[in-house]
């Protein structure tokens, strides 16, 4: 369940006479607990509470209803229940329907609620749905609310007018919700004259079967709409001459309602009961726009992403600066002046920007910074000089950006109310602006320039209606002599695997000419390219939040040569982490942020995130495109690996459509001697055969046996099949050379005595690469990569998390595993000049971990790196192993991968460079 769903449960619940031998039960069903669960608990199979009357879930949360005035009381017996340990219960909630308490056993926080209000803490609970609490969230729940009672509005408006429900159709109803957004803020913050005008009017002239709710809601859109010299022609009801002229854009246009129910209406009702002034815009935003989404609706509320994870983007983008520079200027006037009037001119440009929260927070950060600069001045009355129109999107949906709109239009009067005091307030805030700022279409395919243009740039165009743009025409009028311009946003992913035809296009568009590899882009390269277009013609920063595969594998040769084409350099950047949302047990995406820009000889910065969450500062001259201090480096393919380490190639391809490779029950079906077997079969290994000690076996058979081979019935008829197919292949070489020998895998590689074996996917769990070994007969598949006959010091340096570092960071991973490359994992890993005696000691290291391997015989691979459950042996194994090979690198242990990869890659750049030319001189 997501957190929309949970909090209008609880609240059902609370509505319900109190029941207090069903409560436990229906309080667990409102987080999600499936029927079978509650059951089990109900009936005691599952409930093992030590406490009278209790219900004890493991490893979450142990309930007691408590008798009249003992709610405290029986709190604190949960709490010191033996039982509530040994499950390591996480919360303990007691309650007698008059009151309820909780607490957090983790973090101490606990709340205290009259019964009836204790959905007001939803957010506290959230944790039992395996959501991470938000503050923002946790301590005021009027946007989840807000969010679940539109939905269901929505939900029922379009099952009445299924014809609202079509392409044709869904703007206009994504505009009468915007409507009704805008209505329910201004009824509750006094824009509206009055007590909730508009809820009022609503119930006090509308019909309780819905039938004409649609009538008087078009009158109040049409009056809002008028102004009010024009309203006595325009023939408007006394009724609605309370309601103010909004504006000639978010009312204009068509004021046609969906037809309502009764049970619209009474959901219009119930949302007009929420108390809106404390409405968070970005909260709210980022929650609502799943709502007008039938593929989303279902992840309501999932997409808030927290202020704290935004700031990652918008302080070292701008927002530190213009805090420092408030630092500096103290309570000189002059100084605050000019920092004032440099803000006004800031312009921010989220060019995907959904609902609009990286700009509603980049604004309210920029109006905090101006008011203390008002209050320094004491000029705290002061009008705001920073317009909401400088705060510039691209949304590629319809509703998303509208909310964005009204989201600063809320945002705005909210900052005034705050900065200023409501009478004031209240001054400025209507006429609203008539211009469109925020832009419907695809950001990709759109000219960011004519959106957000440079100074003395700009083309007047104001729209007539908040919602439409022209999108042939999308220049705006923006005056702004002088001003910065920082881009930033969190753009949609997407690896190539999962674009559209129509995405592929426009991501080979936005590169045309600058690389023929475009197909191997994720989708949120396109953002990064067209914000570097733009800082090269109109200067500027940005900085957009993406998954990290952005620097990591393939996609750094290909995506940072462009970047650094257009004169862009990495300015500042946060290393992996997760950018978690609302999603019940969600487990966050893997991400990075990076800022580019042109800023020759300043520092640069690298916020690298800790095991423990804490974020350490490092500063250098140059980030590398793999989000370390040092040169920018970019790594590319080697065909041969650095001289000293043994060669690294693919198993075989068998090309044999499964005639040629066995299971142990076809094996057995051969009906071959001992002998045979010696000679003719072998164990064969892809890269989960290998990690899982699968049991596959191939035919091999020399050019020398062949006779004695084709003279055994079972061999001759599979050698056969491989014949017929290899002439029928559509591939010449298939039908004229390998159809000539189709007792033959493509390739026929194997060791003499032993291989090297190095699985091309692992998980990103294990601790160490799963490499191994395997006998002389033994081969691989081309899922494997084989080392054939290799020293097995070589099985140290695969082995190591010096080696695991390197590859996860110029390899890169597909979705969570490892995606080992011999050409740009093993054939680029820089080691430095080894002795004898350093060979001698990673060859000791690696018998040392095979080993403690056989000393755990028949555990798998799969078994042994299991993180949770790795022998002690093997994992001291393997540290004896890392401290050996880094004292050979640095002559101590590393501090972190950090250091490890600016090592190598340092390593790298002096293996690489060319070797100076000796310089011509005279001949003596």
């Amino acid at each position: 369940m997501n957190a929309v769903e949970i909090e209008q449960a609880l609240s059902d619940l609370a509505l319900q006479p109190f029941d207090g031998t069903e409560f436990p039960f229906q309080f667990l069903a409102a987080f999600g607990n499936k029927a079978v669960t509650i059951d089990r608990l109900r009936k005691g199979n599952t409930n093992h509470s030590d406490v009278p009357g209790g219900v004890l879930q493991r490893s979450h949360i142990h309930i007691a209803v408590a008798e009249q005035g003992q709610v405290g009381q029986t709190l604190a017996a949960l709490k010191a229940s033996p039982g509530t340990a040994k499950a390591k219960a996480k919360f303990v909630l007691a309650t007698d329907g008059t009151t309820l308490e909780a607490e957090d056993l983790a973090t101490g926080d606990a709340i205290a609620a009259d019964y009836p209000q204790f959905p007001d803490h939803f957010g506290f609970f959230l944790p039992l749905a395996g959501i991470s609490t938000i503050k923002e969230i946790k301590d005021n729940p009027i946007d989840v609310r807000a969010t679940g009672r539109l939905n269901k509005l929505y939900v029922e408006l379009l099952n009445e007018n299924p014809e609202w429900a079509s392409a044709e159709r869904r703007p206009d109803m994504n505009k009468f919700m915007a409507r009704l957004v805008f209505s329910f803020f201004a009824e509750d913050t006094d824009i509206f004259p009055g007590t909730r005008l508009f809820t009022a009017t609503v119930d006090r002239m509308t019909e309780r079967d819905g039938g004409n709710v649609h009538e008087v809601l078009e009158t109040v859109f049409r009056t809002m709409n008028t102004k009010t010299e024009e309203r006595a022609a325009a023939g408007l009801p006394r009724w609605a001459i309370e309601f103010p002229y909004v504006n000639g854009g978010l009312f204009s246009g068509s004021t046609e309602v969906p037809k309502f129910t009764r049970t619209a209406r009474a959901y219009l009702y119930q949302a007009g009961q929420l108390d809106w002034r404390e409405i968070n815009p970005d909260i709210f935003g980022s929650m609502i726009q799943a709502v007008a989404d039938d593929e989303e609706r279902g992840a309501l509320g999932m997409h808030y992403t927290s202020v704290p994870n935004i700031l990652k983007v918008l302080n070292p983008l701008f927002l530190d600066d213009l805090r420092a520079q408030l630092e500096a200027a103290g309570e000189n006037k002059i100084k605050l002046l000019n920092l004032r009037k440099r803000m006004a001119r800031i312009r921010v440009f989220d060019p995907a920007c959904g609902s609009g929260n990286f700009l509603v927070i980049a604004y309210k950060q920029m109006r905090e910074i101006e008011a203390e600069i008002n209050r320094r001045r004491n000029e705290s009355d002061l009008a705001s000089e920073i317009p909401i129109n400088n705060f510039r999107g691209i949304e590629l949906r319809d509703f998303p950006a509208e909310i964005a709109r009204l989201a600063l239009i809320i945002a705005e009067y909210q900052s005034d109310v705050l900065y200023r005091g409501q009478k004031e307030a209240l001054k400025d805030v209507l006429p609203l602006d008539s211009q469109n700022w925020i832009t419907c279409g695809n950001a990709l395919r759109l000219d960011w320039l004519a959106i957000c243009p440079p100074t003395g740039k700009g083309v007047k165009l104001v729209g007539d209606d908040l919602f439409n743009t022209p999108l042939d025409q999308p220049e705006i009028d923006f005056e702004n002599e002088g001003g910065e311009t920082y881009i930033c946003g969190n753009p949609p992913y997407l690896g190539n695997t999962w674009q559209t035809v129509e995405q592929k296009a426009e991501i080979r568009s936005v590169v045309d000419g600058r690389t023929n590899s475009a197909g191997f882009l994720d989708y949120v390269a396109g953002w990064f390219v067209k914000a570097a277009d733009y800082i090269q013609r109109a200067g500027g920063v940005a900085a957009f939040v993406s998954t990290n595969s952005i620097c990591q594998g393939q996609m750094v040769p290909i995506l940072w040569p462009i970047v650094y084409g257009t004169g862009c350099d990495i300015l500042f950047a946060y290393t992996s982490f997760k950018w978690a949302n609302l999603a019940s047990h969600n487990a966050g995406v893997t991400v990075a942020i990076v800022g580019i820009g042109v800023s020759a000889g300043a520092s640069r910065c690298l916020y690298e995130h800790q095991d423990d969450g804490s974020v350490d500062l490092r500063e250098g001259t140059s980030i590398t495109p793999y989000l370390t201090l040092g040169a920018p480096i970019i790594v590319e393919k080697r065909s041969r690996p650095f001289p000293g380490l043994a060669i690294m190639e693919f198993g075989n391809k068998p090309s044999d459509g499964g005639h040629l490779l066995l299971t142990r029950d076809e094996l057995g079906a051969l009906g071959l001697t001992e002998v045979q077997r010696q000679r003719f079969i072998r164990r064969i290994y892809g890269s989960q055969d290998f990690i899982n000690a699968g049991e596959r076996y191939c035919i091999w058979i020399d050019d020398e046996h062949l006779m004695e081979a084709t003279a055994i019935p079972a061999l001759h008829e599979r050698i056969e099949k491989v014949r017929d197919l290899r002439l029928a292949s559509r591939d010449k070489g298939a039908r004229t050379i390998l159809a000539k020998r189709p007792h033959q895998m493509k390739l026929m590689r194997i060791g003499r005595e032993r291989t090297l074996v190095v699985p091309i996917h692992s998980s990103e769990r294990r601790p160490y690469l799963p490499v191994g070994i395997t006998d002389d007969k033994s081969t691989l598949t081309n899922a494997a990569y084989g080392l054939y006959d290799a020293p097995i010091w070589n099985l140290a340096l695969i082995a190591s998390r010096l080696h695991l570092t390197w590859i996860g960071t110029v390899c890169g991973k597909i979705k969570t595993d490892f995606r080992y490359s011999n050409t740009i994992g093993w054939n680029t890993f820089p080691v430095p000049t080894l002795t004898a005696q350093n060979l001698a000691d990673l060859t000791a290291c690696a018998q040392e971990i095979l080993l403690a391997r056989e000393a755990h015989f028949p555990a798998t691979i799969a078994d042994l790196y299991d993180p949770d459950a790795m022998p002690d042996d093997l994992r001291r194994a393997h540290e004896r192993n890392d401290e050996t090979l880094e004292r050979i690198y640095i002559g101590r242990r590393f501090k972190n991968d950090t250091e490890r990869l600016e090592k190598l890659f340092d390593l790298y750049t002096k293996m690489t460079a060319s070797p100076a030319k000796p310089k011509k001189g005279k001949a003596k």
